[in-house]
């Protein structure tokens, strides 16, 4: 079995899809969820609700291969320390993990070579780490809130490598798109979502 959290709506054939959005609670709620239209599209009947943190509703070393695709830099740094161990507990021995996430590094150096006086605004915007516009009022709070857009904390190889490996995964090394030439691999990943970013591959 092969799990992708965070899916959004890349669900794949062949994989476990689940996402932690509450708009996908809120859309498979009968007849009152056909009336959501807070996306510009509805999540695939093959997305179920899973969050990674709180655990997913797998057996531990059941699992073959895991996949995510920008979803670890919207968790605060205990939070990821948890979906870790978790995404650890439910590999099968040997099970395969990958992930790509923005680059702190790349956007650093790029932010220091950037000698416009615009340079600072560009970074905190690439790296959604500034707020440009405070929401007023309850419901626009609540709304931004369980969205979830924001970056909560920014990576770089060698710090989520260490993380890594404190959870147990071995040969933790940086990957690129479709590096691994397992079919189901090759089949879930897009190259948009790696370009200027951080791959990583390891192993349970």
């Amino acid at each position: 079995m092969n799990v992708h959290y965070g899916c959004g709506f890349s669900s794949c054939e062949g994989w476990e899809n689940f996402d932690a959005s509450p708009t996908l609670i809120i859309e498979r709620i009968p007849f009152f969820g056909l009336f959501v239209k807070k996306n510009n599209g509805r999540f695939p009947n093959n997305v179920k609700y899973g969050n990674i943190v709180k655990g997913l509703p797998l057996k531990d070393n059941s699992i073959d291969l895991v996949y995510c695709s920008h979803i670890l830099e919207h968790l605060s740094l205990n939070d990821l320390k948890i979906a870790l161990k978790n995404t650890y507990k439910m590999l099968k021995g040997g099970g395969c993990f990958r992930l790509v996430l923005p680059d702190l590094e790349f956007d650093a150096r790029e932010y220091i070579n950037n000698f416009n006086c615009d340079a600072s605004i560009s970074f905190l915007r690439k790296s959604h780490l500034g707020e440009e516009k405070r929401e007023q009022g309850i419901i626009k709070a609540l709304i931004n809130y369980l969205g979830n857009s924001k970056h909560l904390w920014m990576w770089d190889y060698k710090s989520l490598k260490k993380e890594l490996e404190y959870c147990g995964f071995q040969q933790v090394r940086r990957a690129k798109y479709n590096d691994n030439k397992n079919i189901n691999f090759l089949k879930i990943e897009e190259e948009g979502r790696w370009n200027n970013c951080l791959g990583i591959e390891c192993f349970k």
